[in-house]
């Protein structure tokens, strides 16, 4: 389900993708906080890719993954990182089978954070 991760990280949220191809889609949102019912972008992550979410994507977009067992209409300008793409040779007639992922995700917590430091200045241990 599409939504946005919140204040509790830091602005910066980074995912490093495994296994199968994952379509992240980002959706704009309208003012009384709803969003939109198409996608503004959709990000192709391949195995092994990084993607950094930052910035307006990360405050003012929502994201989501679809649940589907293939992606379909993918091309130049229906996936917005199609020029980045390591394998777009992948992508058969506009379509991509979808299969397990593993997803990394790094982020700062800003709370575990500050407890982390004032726990470090308690002492180290012998």
């Amino acid at each position: 389900m599409p939504h946005k991760d919140g204040s509790a990280y830091h602005p910066v949220v980074c995912t490093v993708s495994l296994g199968s191809s994952l379509m992240l889609d980002i959706f704009s949102t309208k003012s009384d906080g709803t969003r939109e019912v198409e996608p503004r972008y959709r990000v192709l992550q391949e195995p092994r890719s990084l993607l950094i979410t930052a910035g307006e994507i990360y405050t003012d977009y929502m994201h989501g993954i679809a649940e589907v067992h293939e992606y379909r209409d993918l091309s130049r300008t229906t996936v917005a990182n199609w020029d980045l793409l390591h394998d777009p040779e992948a992508i058969r007639d506009g379509e991509l089978q979808r299969s397990t992922r593993t997803s990394l995700t790094y982020r700062d917590v800003i709370k575990v954070s500050k407890l982390g430091a004032k726990f470090g200045s308690l002492g180290k241990f012998k």
